[in-house]
């Protein structure tokens, strides 16, 4: 394999990356019902503002039609502000050896295709789990958002009660995301079915609430009990409540070296993409730009901007593994 071949390897890499991207994209966003969006609209910055009015319920106020018309305060028709942060990646350097493709009459082609689906896939892990983790660090930090279920296992109850922290905007929470061992857990209670509240036609469904149920073991999820109050996790989240953009490029290079016995290729590849959580902003003074995964797992980095908690990502239910 010439070195002119590699580039033009490179460069068909670059394209077949993102478009196999892309169309995870579309599976994911209608699984969730557009609670957890991944968008391919780019992300300029280090920082994505954007703007909303406050709401003019502090304005409201009682009038008496017979006192003293008296001179009344007023309030300003503010607007207010969400701030989503750039997050950069990348891969390698990965090394193989060019010839190896033609020992085993492999075609670049071939190479091509397992290289991009698996860059793309893990790139989409890292978007999933990074806006995972970022949702629930913020969410958590808010004590009107968070009902704790104790030292139980999470039931039914417990994830109607942390509903419940929306009042009557709970219906506007259309997604539950969960990982598989609490999945199951549900599951579980479904099987026992001692209330009859999942039974239809004779045939036991599992049906959590009413919303869509968001199945994936990020970290985020699931920590340590012996070094945290709370170790399952399950976020209730609202249409829009976490948006990752598309970042500004996915820049690869490819470089043949010289001088071992074998010719050797080494590939290394950046990235970029940005989180975005409904009612909160990344706080620019703490988290600072490109953050770390630490910093963006931490709930004061997160600043609620909202004036409802209603009108903010969601809510969040903690309990214990059994």
């Amino acid at each position: 394999m010439a070195l002119s071949n590699m580039k033009v390897f490179n460069a068909s890499l670059q394209t077949a990356t993102i478009e196999t991207l892309g169309q995870q994209v579309e599976k994911f966003n209608a699984a969730s019902r557009g609670a957890i969006t991944l968008t391919s609209a780019g992300f300029e910055g280090d920082y994505r503002f954007e703007n909303f009015w406050a709401s003019i319920h502090a304005a409201q106020r009682r009038v008496d039609r017979y006192a003293t018309n008296a001179a009344a305060s007023a309030t300003n028709l503010a607007q207010l502000q969400n701030i989503g942060v750039k997050v950069a990646g990348g891969f390698g350097p990965i090394q193989f050896e060019p010839g190896q493709l033609a020992w085993v009459q492999k075609s670049p082609a071939e190479a091509l295709e397992v290289i991009s689906r698996n860059m793309a896939e893990a790139i989409m892990k890292d978007q999933l789990n990074t806006a995972i983790a970022a949702a629930v660090a913020a969410i958590e930090a808010q004590a009107t958002a968070t009902y704790d279920a104790g030292t139980g296992a999470i039931t039914y109850v417990d994830l109607n009660q942390a509903h419940a922290k929306f009042g009557d905007s709970s219906s506007l929470i259309v997604a539950n995301v969960m990982d598989g061992a609490q999945y199951h857990t549900f599951i579980g209670q479904n099987l026992a079915n001692a209330a009859t509240l999942f039974n239809a036609g004779g045939v036991l469904v599992v049906d959590i609430l009413g919303k869509a149920v968001v199945v994936t073991d990020a970290p985020a999820l699931r920590e340590a009990p012996s070094t945290v109050t709370n170790d399952v996790k399950v976020l209730g989240l609202v249409a829009g409540g976490v948006t990752v953009y598309d970042g500004s490029a996915l820049i690869t290079n490819i470089e043949t070296s010289n001088g071992l016995e074998r010719i050797v290729t080494t590939m290394q590849a950046d990235y970029d993409f940005g989180v975005a959580l409904k009612g909160y902003q990344w706080d620019t003074g703490n988290g600072g730009k490109c953050p770390t995964d630490a910093e963006l797992a931490t709930g004061s980095n997160w600043d609620k901007v909202a004036t409802d908690i209603k009108h903010t990502a969601g809510v969040i239910c903690l309990g214990f593994a059994k």
